[in-house]
Formats: structure tokens, sequence, C-alpha cells
């Protein structure tokens, strides 16, 4: 294979379009038509294991729970959509374990859904769209409402993403082997396409991201009076955020340096752009659970109010409110009705306070020589919830070393798993060195954002480090893969110019497809190396 003379590192202006281009494009537009049909034939088939709706896990039904929520009873609390039974097999089939639980405007407890509000009551308005056109609703034609908006809100936005994708790996690449070796990568063998028969975060994220990358090289480039490419970034890389929050680092990144190239325009159109997605993500959060912050930041024990010594443990361990309790409460301005009972949860340690009455909670936690008596702020911790007692994997990994090992090359490992991303590593080198303008930014900027969020999920406690929970890959991740398959160009196009190096790239191809294609029915199951790990007894959960 000659080498190239020309290419996005060489700063010789671009060469007119030639036959090969041609040919380039229309195969990978052939091999996105070819994916978008297996797509839609996918999820035009998706169907419960139990069989009574296209929601395939307790992940995607808690935002169908909102979506529906939202439009059939104007609340986001999902109470009775959680209980409904049906008809013909009478499961509760639209209850799901991504759930909180707290006291809502009204002055009751209700269920609402763990997910970040502001991409549900976006879908909501879809369906509220969908149900005045087609007259379908999701509780009577969950199948046909469900499987067109999937349609629509995953597989025609992954368009968008191949087309753009395929533009910025043809500046990027030198050579046609190696933008056609990536773009089949991006196409086949990657879990953005996986994910396309469920609804889910991680596809809007990486859509988001790319779209981000392409409109600041754009500006980099010399676009800088284009007012409306920064505001463009600005929502784009905020709607990332609001879909993944440790892409905050990759927010916080691109705003820095688009302050650092045109400050001006940065301040009049990127940031009040951005400001339009947080405000829709704090209002709508706000509107769902009367509070600013998220479902997920309230998993522990609220302020203190009050404090018992510890030698009232023993009247505690009744039904009822022992005076000196009440008498206490009543000091700190808590007022409860007689009906106010205590729930023992740990013996001589933890209690609860229930007033049935205006739905009040308190929890009685024992420290050192005092119980302290705290507001009620642990939404995950409710009669029933699956939060109390996990299960599997769900009870995360005791030990940070195993869970880095197989986060990064064990059973759900990003590397074992996507091989393809090893060349991604070469590649960000490869483009770091070459120096050319607005590539070796975007190699640092990958580089330190992925090392950043890794270290985080890493770093997380016990509870946390559970894999991203039943799921085929190493999903809190999936965001980072148009940066990676970027990433990847340069290092295809030296590994591709010899035939052991061929060889290697298409093995690394090949394992990269089969991972991704494991999931194609059901994205929600563990990944083939941990399935064939567990059957040879190598790890238990």
């Amino acid at each position: 294979m000659p080498k190239p003379t020309r290419s996005a590192f060489s700063g010789l202006p671009p060469e007119p379009v030639s036959r090969s281009d041609e040919i380039y494009r229309w195969v990978c537009w052939l091999m996105i038509t070819a994916s978008v049909a297996v797509m839609v034939g996918r999820v035009l088939r998706v169907r419960a294991t139990t069989g009574e709706t296209p929601m395939l896990s307790a992940n995607d039904r808690s935002r169908w729970c909102t979506v529906r929520a939202l439009v059939e009873n104007g609340t986001y609390a999902i109470d009775s959509i959680i209980r409904e039974k049906h008809p013909r097999t009478h499961r509760r089939y639209w209850s799901t374990i991504d759930r909180v639980r707290h006291r809502g405007s009204d002055g009751k407890e209700h269920d609402y859904s763990s997910k970040p509000t502001l991409f549900p009551t976006m879908l909501a308005g879809e369906y509220w769209v969908f149900r005045q056109l087609t007259s379908a609703t999701l509780a009577q034609d969950p199948f046909f409402v469900m499987r067109w908006m999937l349609v629509l809100t995953n597989i025609l936005p992954l368009i968008l993403y191949f087309a753009v994708l395929m533009r910025l790996v043809e500046q990027l690449a030198a050579t046609a082997a190696a933008r056609l070796y990536v773009m089949t990568a991006a196409i086949w063998a990657t879990y953005l396409t996986t994910f396309a028969v469920t609804l889910n975060n991680h596809i809007p994220a990486a859509i988001s991201v790319l779209l981000t990358v392409a409109l600041v090289l754009r500006i980099w480039r010399g676009a800088r009076r284009g007012w409306w490419y920064f505001a463009a970034a600005g929502l784009c890389s905020a709607f990332a955020v609001a879909n993944e929050l440790p892409a905050l680092s990759f927010f916080a990144l691109v705003g820095a340096a688009l302050l650092w190239k045109a400050p001006r325009m940065t301040v009049i159109a990127f940031v009040p752009a951005a400001g339009v997605v947080a405000a829709g993500f704090f209002a709508t959060n706000f509107l769902a659970h009367g509070t600013w912050t998220p479902p997920y930041a309230h998993r522990h024990d609220g302020a203190v109010v009050a404090r018992l010594p510890v030698t009232m443990s023993a009247e505690l361990d009744q039904e009822h409110l022992p005076d000196t309790l009440r008498a206490t409460l009543h000091k700190a301005s808590i007022m409860l009705s007689a009906q106010a009972m205590i729930i023992r949860d740990i013996p001589g340690a933890r209690w609860e306070i229930w007033d049935r009455v205006g739905h009040k909670r308190f929890a009685l936690v024992g420290s050192g020589p005092w119980i302290e008596v705290r507001r009620w702020d642990n939404w995950y911790d409710y009669a029933g919830s699956y939060w109390r007692n996990k299960q599997g994997v769900d009870r995360g990994e005791a030990s940070r070393g195993r869970y880095a090992w197989h986060v990064l090359l064990g059973h759900h490992g990003v590397f074992s798993l996507t091989p393809i991303w090893l060349l991604a590593i070469i590649g960000c080198v490869m483009l770091a060195r070459r120096h050319q303008s607005g590539w070796w930014e975007f190699a640092l900027m990958v580089a330190v954002v992925t090392c950043v969020c890794a270290a985080f999920y890493i770093a997380r406690p016990v509870g946390d480090r559970n894999y991203g929970g039943v799921t085929s890959g190493f999903r809190w991740m999936f965001w980072f893969t148009p940066l990676w398959l970027l990433c990847c160009v340069p290092a295809a196009d030296w590994i591709l110019s010899t035939r052991w190096g061929r060889g290697i790239a298409l093995i690394l191809l090949l394992v990269s497809g089969i991972s991704a294609t494991y999931g194609f029915a059901n994205p929600w199951i563990h990944p083939w190396l941990f399935d064939y790990g567990t059957y040879m007894g190598w790890w238990h959960y």
C-alpha cells in the first residue's frame, strides 16, 4: 500500500474529491443503511421476556413510567402505573426497581423514577404529539407506541451520528483503508447500536458529544463569527452532561478551550445556550421532586434535628413513641400525631419514625453516646426496596483493585470486550505528537477526560462498584465512543499498512463485533465474558 502524501496532519490543502472518496462514502452509506435496517427490525420485534411490553429492564421501564405519568396523569409520580396489573398475566408489568420514594408537594409519599428528569420530560412531549396524531396510548398500545418512539428517539439520531462521524473520519484519515475500518467499527462493533432497542441515556449522550466535537473543530478552524456554532456547542455539550453527569469534565474542558480561543462569543452564545439545558435539567427536577438535587444525591440520612441519650434504645424497640422522644421532637418544632409509630430496622442501632398523618418520616441512628434523630433523606430506603437487599453484581465489588481490573480488562472490560479501543490509545498519542491545530488539543482533551472519568468510577464506594448493573458492557463509558473512534483513525492508518497489522486489526474488530452483537436481542444482560467466566467458575456474584 503506498504511503499517503496528504492527510489532516500534512498542512496541505485538501485534494479534490477522488473516485476513492466517492467509493468510500458509498460503501459507508451502504453499511449505515444495512445497520439501520437491522436496528429497525430489532426494534419492531423487541419484546419483554414476560411478553406484555417491549420494555426490557427496570432501567427503561423507569423512564417509560415517567413519560406515561406526565402525559396521562399530569404528574411525575408513578405510583398508580407501577401498581397496574396486566389483565392476562396479573403481573405488575410496569413495576421497576429503579425508583425512589419521598414526600410530594401534596404532603403524601409517592414513587418516582430515579432517573434524571430532563430527557424523559422531552420524551413526554414526543409521546404527547404521537398520541395526538395516532390516538394510541402507552397504556393500551405499548408495542405500537414504544417501538415507533424508539425508532424516532434512537435510530434516526444515530443516522445523523454516522453521517457526522463519517465526515470527521474522512478529514482525519490518510488512507481509504483506515476510513473504512473505523466506520465499520462504528457501525457494527460498538455498544451504541446494541442499545438501540431500549430507551436509555447513553445514545443521546454519545451523539451530543460527537456533535460538540464537530462544532468545536469548525470554530477552531476559523468559524468564530458564526455565533450559532457556539450556541449549538453549548446546547450539545450541556445535554451530554444532562444525560451522563461525568461528562461535566468534557463540558468544562470544551468551555475552557472556547473561552481561550474566542472569549466574547463563548460568553454571549456558548454559556447562555448551555444555561438553557441546565435550567431545564434543574427545573424539571424541581417540578418532579421539590428539590434542585437529583434523586441519586438522596441516598443517606439527612440533617440531625435532635439527639437522645443512647440509654433510650430499649424504649425505642416498641412501636409507640416514648414521651421523652415526643417532647424532644416538640422542642425541635416537629409535631407528630398520635398515630406516629417506631419501626425497628437494626436492633439497638437504627429505627424509623413513621407518621401516617402527613406522611412524615425520621431516622433514628445510634452514634456513640447519642441516638441522632435525622430528617428522612434516603429516598431509596422504603418498604420492598430492592436497594435494601441488592443481588448479584449490584452488591458491589469489595476490592477496588479487582474492580479496576474487570472494568478495564476483565469481564466488563472496556478493552477486553471492545479491543479496538487499544488502537484509540495508540492513536491518541499519535494525534498529540502531530501538532495539527485542533486535533492535538482534541487528543489531550480525550486523554484527560478518559483518565478522570475512569478514576471517578473506580474510586466510587463499594455500593457503586457494580459495573453498571446487569448490562452487556461497562455502560457508564459508552458516551466516550465517538471520542475513541476518532482517536482510532491515525492508529488505523499505521496498523493497516502491513499484512500482520491488518491481521491484528481484523481480530480486534472481530472480538468487538461479537461483544456488541451478543446483546442484540436484549442489551440488559451480562457480557459474554462474564457469562463464560461464570460458567467456567472463574468468578461468582
